[in-house]
């Protein structure tokens, strides 16, 4: 092992259970590697360095003992808008919040699997935009070209895992926030089922469009993490039944009917996709009919389902914005998009949630045909640092309409969904791909993830200088 980047999630654990490493080394070494890749990354809110070695030496106890869990004395990072006991849950937000006092449902479950959790990782305001920049902690930039956005919301956790600072993140998506940055950053982003991993404390976010997700380098490990943190709070809205999906990785998903859907969904400004990620799409398409499976081009049913989406999610803002310790510190675009939601919050907002029905129905039609969605993760390629951030509020909703037209429809419907890597565009800039599927489609997706991962073997590559 390396100190200079991390091992993958499944071979740190696999280490420590051998005695071939300590959990204390690993999690001396991420703090040293994110240290070192502050001033470059910016990755992190907050370092838990005290904490996390005192969670490591416990760990390391229970090792000699005996002790065995599946992520024993692993260390992992989790999004700032997660709860962590002893921690402020700022979401992005400038304030002082104050620390909680009990970890969220997912955090309880990873630190149940043995977990240190060695901090909480950097995103945009109330993880509103597809870049990870604020006024309360600056910019946190692309390991591959540090001159660009990860990606957001998620862009701290994506960026500790391209990096190699932690084997593995949790992230959450409300609108492709997982797989947005998992596109930019070259990693797998798993958008699991509504209700796979706990939202707890918070029972239903944004109106039921956010779930928690995971970000590794390889599907086997993205998959752990998803199984390690899975399952339901008693009180949460959505509580889907029980599944593993690690035992998918290495099984023969069979001859899939795939539909490759290149068009943008409804969107209320022009989408174009870029040529250079229309190339690399359309070329996993040929990998896949390569591989056995019948791909054939064609585009879900969506009609006008934006008209879901928008009061779902500023509901969602105003709900946060209001909890803020000092909404004046507040971008003047989260107040204008809260304000937005306390006008739609009443029957535009009932409106929305009752069309959910409908969608399932209309979308879910289209997997009679097919098994699986081949679709972008984004239209364009990672962009440059500041080019969005400083926009005002109308050019920054069209500027991220058309950047990010693909993710979104999925949060809508609750289903869940993959980025897998799908090569460069531009000067060795990342690109993704989604594998999306209907209800309870995890497994399935993440075999098909796992079959195009042992051909094009992308994460043996690494981004020169990982650690900044």
């Amino acid at each position: 092992m390396t100190p200079d980047r991390s091992p993958g999630l499944a071979e740190s654990a696999r280490a420590l259970a051998a005695g071939e490493v300590t959990s204390r080394t690993l999690v001396e070494q991420a703090l040293a590697r994110i240290e070192a890749s502050r001033p470059v990354l910016n990755a992190f809110r907050i370092v838990r360095a005290e904490a996390a070695l005192a969670e490591a030496d416990a760990a390391d106890r229970e090792l000699a003992a005996g002790g065995r869990r599946p992520l024993l004395g692993v260390p992992l990072a989790v999004k700032d808008d997660t709860d962590v006991a002893g921690e402020p849950t700022a979401f992005g937000c400038a304030g002082d919040f104050p620390p909680v006092a009990t970890d969220g449902e997912a955090v309880r479950r990873l630190r149940a699997a043995g977990a240190v959790i060695v901090g909480k990782t950097n995103t945009c305001e109330l993880g509103q935009w597809p870049f990870t920049e604020g006024r309360a902690f600056g910019a946190t930039r692309n390991p591959w070209h540090h001159g660009h956005t990860p990606g957001g919301s998620s862009g701290g956790s994506a960026a500790a895992v391209a990096a190699g600072l932690v084997p593995a993140a949790l992230g959450s998506d409300g609108a492709g926030s997982v797989r947005i940055p998992a596109a930019w950053t070259r990693l797998i982003g798993i958008k699991p089922q509504r209700g796979r991993i706990s939202t707890w404390p918070r029972p239903d976010p944004f109106q039921g469009i956010t779930v928690n997700g995971t970000l590794a380098r390889t599907v086997a490990d993205a998959a752990l993490l998803l199984d390690a943190a899975s399952g339901s709070h008693a009180l949460d809205v959505h509580r889907p039944p029980a599944l593993t999906v690690a035992d998918a990785v290495g099984r023969d998903p069979g001859g899939l009917r795939v539909a490759l859907s290149l068009k943008p969904p409804f969107t209320a400004v022009p989408a174009r996709l870029h040529p250079q990620i229309r190339v690399r799409v359309t070329e996993l398409a040929g990998q896949l009919a390569g591989l056995g499976h019948e791909v054939t081009e064609d585009d879900p049913p969506y009609g006008q389902i934006g008209l879901a989406f928008v009061p779902r999610a500023t509901a969602g803002i105003a709900e946060l914005a209001a909890e803020a310790p000092d909404p004046a510190l507040l971008d003047a675009r989260t107040r204008g998009a809260a304000r937005l939601g306390r006008l739609l919050g009443g029957a535009p907002l009932r409106a929305a949630r009752r069309a959910e029905a409908a969608l399932h129905r209309r979308i879910g039609a289209f997997f009679r045909s097919y098994d699986v969605i081949l679709a972008p993760t984004t239209a364009v390629p990672p962009p440059r640092i500041g080019a969005l951030y400083r926009l005002g509020p109308m050019a920054t909703d069209r500027a991220m309409i058309a950047a990010c037209p693909y993710a979104w429809p999925w949060n809508v419907l609750g289903w869940p969904g993959v980025n897998v890597p799908a090569g460069f565009a531009g000067d060795g800039l990342p690109v993704g791909a989604q594998l999306l599927g209907p209800a309870g489609s995890e497994p399935l997706l993440v075999s098909l993830a796992a079959q195009l991962e042992a051909e094009s073997r992308w994460h043996e590559l690494w981004p020169a200088g990982a650690t900044g």
